[in-house]
């Protein structure tokens, strides 16, 4: 396995998607704070928009950056909760072709340790829509950083060891095709 320290940083295209009735860009706290981190990590805002919690806006905007070749990588905030408006998961989740069930698993871990019990007020989810990965997180800043310096730092991270998302790119659409060479 090759060092850590000799392998190239790989920067990827990342769109962030603020989930809210009632934010504007310049007080997006959450999608700020996304916006700040990936980038300074060396990755690319690939696009970033605000839309209402309304489950088809939700699922129209993922899906455009789902299809958009240049997006490997979408980040939500906002709308994982238990009140009626809060239909994040039930956009998205839709649009997985594979779950990441322990994204959800560890995000909760390292939120118990900052917000104990309370933590299971979110359902933060992700998952891989064709080649693209999505993480569903809270509204919250404090989640938002949780889940970035805790989780995605790492794993959207080529150096990262023992193994990334990033290394693992180049593969996401082998059943696809397989699929097209029986056809």
């Amino acid at each position: 396995m090759p060092s850590t320290d000799t392998l190239p940083f790989v920067s990827l295209s990342i769109a962030v998607l603020t989930v809210s009735d009632t934010r504007r860009m310049e007080d997006d706290r959450s999608g700020n704070l996304l916006a700040e981190r990936l980038t300074q990590a060396g990755h690319r805002l690939g696009d970033r928009a605000i839309v209402t919690d309304d489950l088809e806006a939700i699922r129209g905007q993922v899906k455009a950056w789902v299809a958009d070749p240049s997006i490997d990588v979408v980040i939500t905030t906002g709308g994982t909760g238990f009140t009626g408006r809060d239909v994040t998961p039930e956009a998205i989740e839709p649009l997985f072709d594979k779950r990441m069930d322990g994204f959800s698993v560890l995000f909760h871990r390292i939120s118990y340790d900052k917000i104990g019990t309370s933590t299971i007020q979110s359902r933060a989810t992700a998952g891989l829509a064709g080649t693209t990965f999505i993480f569903v997180l809270p509204g919250s800043p404090g989640a938002c950083k949780d889940a970035w310096d805790g989780i995605l730092s790492g794993q959207l991270d080529y150096r990262h060891r023992p193994c990334n998302f990033v290394e693992i790119m180049p593969r996401l659409d082998e059943h696809l095709k397989r699929t097209k060479a029986r056809d």
